[in-house]
């Protein structure tokens, strides 16, 4: 009599609950392995750079000693990518960047070796390479992600709306809200021209909702566009809604297609007053409005701030004609890159090992 394959068998009962903790523990520990790998691979380019950095410093060594090294450790191990000179050469220049062996443990050593090269090779600032590094362990970004933060400059833009949070919020979510916006927003990945009126461009950022949301930042969730409140009979259309994980609010975006003016802050108070009485519930906290313009006078900007009870910002968005020449990349577009993401090709592994 054959026996029923084991896979047909009932499983004792609480076996199934044992094996999905089985699972999810061996995944992490795979997680842990691949991390611990990645590390001390880190560690060793390190170090070897600074080795390299030390005798050509002490002996007086020339460039074709790298040369050299290159042949005799792709000889030594034929097995083990990464002894290109150019990858050999990356080496040094790492270890001259990160002179602190605790900043590569503690930091950059928790990123792949693909990342530092993009930290190494695209910014200049020790500074801007620590943050950046930092966030992309916070939030996991890919290679290609973190170039393309990069490449708009997310880092150096955030914070940078014009607000008065400081006297208008809690003080626990002061630093964080004014973080959460940044100025300007860069709305290139839309295709429209730089004349679009503010219904086609809050059109196209519906259509882009996932690209819009990579913009805006950490912790926003998409509500809705157009949303009705009816106000003493009479209906009303907020632009975009959103809500701030992070902050526990909702939080209203007005666009303007034109030049910011003081009287574009009465229709967006209007708003949050809206939102504050019929939508958000009592464990939310105030509702924020940002306002979008074209462009902005800032000290027109910081006055009209002044006076408003409510929590706003007020910040620029650019379409691509519309961008400064330092903000203009080659990249490919968001779906390319979206369909690309984790992906590495043949010739960066030949080069990270």
């Amino acid at each position: 009599m054959n026996e029923r394959p084991v896979s047909l068998t009932r499983p004792p009962a609480g076996y199934t609950v044992w094996l999905a903790e089985l699972k999810t523990r061996i995944h992490n520990a795979q997680q842990r392995a691949t991390l611990a790998v990645n590390r001390e691979l880190v560690l060793l380019y390190w170090q070897i750079g600074r080795d390299i950095l030390e005798r050509q410093g002490r002996e007086g060594w020339g460039a074709k000693v790298i040369d050299r090294l290159a042949h005799d450790l792709r000889r030594a191990f034929p097995d083990m990518k990464g002894f290109s000179r150019a990858n050999l050469m990356y080496m040094r220049a790492f270890a001259q960047a990160w002179p602190d062996a605790e900043i590569v443990q503690q930091a950059v050593g928790q990123l792949p070796w693909g990342h530092n090269l993009v930290l190494l090779t695209k910014l200049k600032s020790p500074e801007w390479r620590l943050a950046y590094a930092q966030r992309a362990i916070q939030h996991g970004w890919s290679r290609n992600v973190l170039e393309i933060h990069i490449e708009t400059r997310r880092l150096e833009r955030e914070g940078q709306a014009i607000t008065h949070f400081s006297e208008r919020l809690p003080a626990p979510d002061t630093d964080l809200a004014r973080q959460s916006l940044k100025d300007p927003y860069l709305f290139d990945f839309l295709r429209i021209g730089k004349e679009a009126g503010e219904r086609e461009t809050e059109s196209a950022l519906v259509q882009h909702i996932a690209q819009f949301l990579l913009e805006l930042g950490a912790g926003f969730a998409y509500v809705g566009r157009q949303v009705h409140v009816e106000i003493g009979g009479d209906d009303f259309f907020i632009d975009l809604l959103f809500y701030h994980l992070k902050l526990h609010c909702y939080v209203v975006i007005e666009l303007k297609a034109d030049k910011f003016k003081p009287d574009h802050l009465g229709q967006l108070g209007f708003y949050l007053t809206a939102v504050d009485a019929q939508v958000k519930s009592e464990h939310d906290g105030p509702t924020i409005g940002l306002l979008l313009c074209k462009s902005k006078n800032k000290v027109v900007a910081e006055y009209a701030l002044r006076d408003t009870a409510q929590p706003m910002g007020i910040a620029e968005y650019k379409m691509l004609e519309a961008l400064p020449a330092e903000l203009q990349t080659g990249l490919p577009s968001i779906e390319q890159i979206e369909s690309e993401l984790g992906a590495l090709s043949s010739a960066s592994d030949t080069e990270e090992g």
